[in-house]
């Protein structure tokens, strides 16, 4: 619509550019999305499926042991091998042909009609209802489903927003500076979608990360709001300080945006994430991550977090306070007012994103307050023991499924906060109960073994990342009859390695 009015003002700069910030975006996080269905639902004869070997870990348990995503669908229950399928008819072999093709005839126009996000938003709604309807065992398959599906519409949603908002948001405002008075209503309205948007997303992001990990404790809705009010504030202060400077200093402002990327870029990298599963794509989600930095934090390492934050914000205000500065001298000092309250937005803006950042990790972090007390390391700590549970230790699928009590629910472990100390892989931080007891592991039940260390926070874990171990979850979930835990490779014993039957 505002690209539209542009253009019938005969503004065709600014027609390019705003349908410019639309629509690239648009293509890329489709084509993103069109990969990963292609490669979800493709399914080709005599491929070798995920390396993930599911063992009982009841002694002398019987051992199943999948080479393809699909051949778990074909287990019996309780036999160890597949059993014998007899040979399709040719009738069902044609509907089947059908019905595939008639879902890739659909998601082609969805994602033609850039509508793929769209399409992900419904269909984890239609899973996340599915999970309630069913019964047990189904309720497991589509929960888990659901919770694969939020991961990638929240991956999508955040690689969209930075790549289409921000820049919308920072050329109109660039433009509603430059042309003074008062400001249209569709530039504003673009401005004000763009900045909630923003805001909106990191939280979103945050939420459905946390909420997917067992070991972390979910993000509260009074967090996600006091997330959102920190990161409108403090967007909305950046923002203003880059239209403020890019209208009247473009060429400067360019290699400023470039210089900053490239330096936030390499403090990532300089960093060593450990997010994506293959070495270049670890390199664009670092890339991504230093456009995220141009405008806000986001924590991307494990460890502590204070002094990098710190470091962060101190950085961003001297440049709000430098860009801010030089827009100002450009102005007429002694009659002006409108500059004056130009700048005091911006400081005033700021501040309150200080302010609610300090509320969210002060009062309402899921890992407790900060000024209060803090969840513990370990219920029951022995001096000459290390802290956590033994290196076969089992994790357990996402907190919603029901298969542990109330009480270890609520043992969960929080997520990082800034200056709190990472905690071993399997550790495991409940809250501190009267009388401190050693938490007793859960033993039976089929266990999936993935020949990978587990990720840590703020990434997901390595089957939210790797799309082949989804397919032989999702397979060997459903194939089980009760609900199977995930056990990761402990880091600290090599020698684990050889409990293994495949590996990644």
């Amino acid at each position: 619509w505002l690209a539209a009015s542009y253009y019938l003002q005969n503004q065709h700069t600014y027609f390019s550019l705003t349908l410019l910030f639309v629509l690239l975006p648009s293509l890329v996080v489709q084509l993103l999305s069109f990969r990963w269905f292609v490669y979800d639902y493709s399914e080709p004869p005599g491929s070798p499926g995920p390396a993930v070997s599911t063992k009982d870990s009841v002694a002398g348990g019987a051992a199943i042991s999948t080479k393809d995503s699909a051949g778990a669908f074909r287990t019996k229950e309780g036999s160890p091998e597949p059993g014998p399928q007899p040979a399709p008819s040719s009738a069902s072999a044609y509907r089947r042909r059908c019905c595939r093709l008639c879902i890739w005839l659909l998601q082609t126009l969805v994602h033609l009609l850039q509508l793929g996000q769209v399409w992900r938003y419904l269909r984890a709604l239609y899973l996340g209802l599915q999970s309630r309807w069913r019964g047990e065992r189904l309720r497991r398959h589509f929960y888990w489903q659901m919770l694969f599906e939020s991961a990638d519409v929240s991956m999508l949603r955040l690689l969209e927003t930075f790549l289409r908002s921000a820049p919308q948001l920072v050329l109109q405002l660039s433009l509603l500076v430059h042309r003074g008075g008062a400001p249209d209503l569709l530039p504003a309205l673009s401005t004000s979608a763009s900045l909630v948007s923003l805001a909106w997303t990191l939280a979103s992001y945050q939420k459905v990360l946390r909420d997917s990990r067992d070991d972390k404790r979910p993000l509260s809705y009074k967090g996600a709001v006091a997330q959102v009010l920190w990161h409108l504030f403090s967007i909305a202060a950046r923002g203003l300080a880059f239209a403020l400077f890019a209208s009247v200093y473009k060429l400067y402002f360019g290699i400023f945006i470039v210089a900053h990327w490239c330096v936030m870029t390499f403090w990532v990298i300089q960093g060593e994430t450990d997010f994506c599963m293959s070495k270049w794509e670890e390199i664009i989600y670092n890339m991504v991550v230093g456009i995220i930095y141009i405008f806000c934090w986001f924590n991307v390492k494990e460890g502590r977090s204070r002094r990098r934050m710190t470091l962060y914000h101190c950085i961003v205000l001297l440049e709000n306070a430098a860009l801010t500065g030089f827009w100002y001298s450009s102005r007429n000092f002694s009659t002006d007012f409108y500059s004056l309250i130009m700048v005091c937005v911006v400081a005033s803006s700021f501040a309150l994103g200080i302010f609610f950042m300090c509320v969210y990790y002060c009062l309402l972090h899921p890992n407790g307050p900060m000024l209060g007390p803090q969840a513990p390391g370990c219920i029951f700590r022995k001096a000459s023991e290390p802290c956590g549970p033994p290196a076969d230790a089992i994790t357990s699928p996402p907190r919603s499924l029901p298969r542990t009590t109330g009480a270890e629910r609520d043992g969960a472990s929080a997520g990082e906060r800034a200056g709190t100390p990472t905690p071993p892989v399997f550790q495991v931080r409940p809250g501190l109960p009267p009388t401190p007891v050693a938490r007793t592991l859960r033993t039976e039940g089929p266990v999936i073994r993935i020949d990978l260390p587990r990720k840590k926070y703020p990434a997901w874990d390595a089957h939210f990342i790797d799309r082949r171990l989804r397919k032989t979850i999702l397979a060997l979930e459903y194939s089980s009859p009760a609900t199977p835990r995930l056990q990761y490779r402990s880091v600290g014993t090599p020698q684990e390695l050889l409990e293994y039957e495949t590996t990644v």
